[in-house]
């Protein structure tokens, strides 16, 4: 894994550490049925920010693989969003899926948490917990610490993909006195792989879940039965037939802060 120093191309190590063969989470199929149970009173958001250029985040690419879409024992599901980072790509290999939105919203995840810099592979849970992004132990813990906390009403109620656009509606209560809370959605493709030339991992084939194409925010979230909303969809979004997508739709508190309600439907 590499460190890169804000302001400068600085990198560093850090130890890796190894994954645990134990997996406590139960399967979340993708049947209409399971669908249904998808109207969870809970979730739990994990982001992980990562670099085809970098040789140490494929194990964290793994992990994320192991428990999206899962359930933790206390029922709830674990949404997780893949954010390919930018400043790798001039280091060998320029990765397909990076964005320099995903690099700004680390940088903003770097500030919140009074880190020195951004690193890949870094994984964040609900807006609360980061951590090396291979760190299972590290994941589990912060699925243990995230396990007892309310969050608010936030719900998609229908999504439809129409030429080049996105129309979905949702419904949003019990927000309380969490105050402004911001509404950001993501589009996702659900598998995407790619056969690396150059760089660290020059060789390989990698294969990424929920990877973000779209990551928009929609303003302050309000308390709401039924609205709806309209986004551009870009063609990057539906050139891979191969793939099924989401949408994921969350609720964070400014900075980015925590994470206080998450849903997901598929499109």
């Amino acid at each position: 894994m590499k460190l890169h120093v804000l302001g400068s191309m600085f990198f560093g190590s850090f130890a890796i550490v190894a994954l645990s063969t134990s997996a406590p989470l139960t399967v979340l199929g993708q049947s209409t049925k399971a669908k249904a149970a998808v109207t969870h009173p809970s979730a739990i958001l994990v982001e992980l920010f990562t670099s085809e250029g970098c040789s140490d985040c494929p194990p964290a690419d793994d992990l994320l693989r192991q428990v999206s879409g899962r359930r933790t024992p206390e029922g709830q599901l674990i949404v997780g969003i893949s954010e390919h980072v930018s400043y790798w790509n001039s280091l060998g290999w320029k990765d397909p899926f990076s964005s320099d939105l995903n690099t700004e919203r680390q940088n903003a995840y770097s500030n919140h948490f009074g880190l020195d810099s951004i690193y890949t592979p870094q994984m964040v849970v609900n807006g609360r917990e980061q951590f090396v992004g291979s760190d299972r132990r590290a994941f589990e813990n912060a699925l243990k610490a995230e396990s007892g906390r309310s969050q608010v009403t936030l719900q998609i109620n229908s999504a439809t993909v129409v030429d080049r656009s996105i129309t979905f509606s949702y419904s949003a209560s019990d927000l309380g006195n969490e105050g402004t809370l911001q509404l950001v959605a993501a589009l996702v493709d659900d598998m995407d792989e790619s056969n690396v030339l150059r760089g660290e991992n020059s060789g390989r084939k990698l294969t990424h879940v929920a990877v973000a194409r779209v990551l928009t925010p929609l303003g302050a979230l309000r308390e709401v039965k039924n609205h709806s909303i309209t986004l551009p969809v870009p063609p990057s979004f539906l050139s891979n037939p191969g793939s099924g997508h989401h949408l994921v739709l969350f609720a964070q508190r400014s900075g980015p802060g925590a994470v206080m309600a998450v849903d997901t439907t598929p499109i």
